[in-house]
């Protein structure tokens, strides 16, 4: 039964599904909070719905939204807390 399907199986090929996993999750969220946070709602519907190992997401972030590297850090970073204003 193994032979059948040997991505479920572990060793090589457990382990190169597993990146393969974690660079499409990467890649597809990246995106979808892109295509959301611009209100563009049939780019998340696509985005979602194709799989594509990362070359869509990877096209729509760069060369659709247009944004760059240092924009998709900014996604993983903390936000920065604003001072207390007063205003007396």
């Amino acid at each position: 039964m193994n032979q059948l399907n040997p991505f479920l199986v572990g060793g090589e090929w457990g382990f190169v599904t597993i990146i393969i996993l974690v660079w499409s999750l990467f890649w597809k969220g990246c995106s979808l909070w892109i295509a959301t946070k611009k209100d563009q709602k049939w780019w998340f519907v696509a985005l979602l719905i194709l799989n594509t190992v990362g070359i869509l997401e990877i096209v729509y972030i760069f060369f659709i939204a247009k944004k760059k590297w240092s924009d998709i850090q900014e996604i993983f970073s903390k936000p920065k807390s604003q001072a207390p204003q007063n205003n007396q």
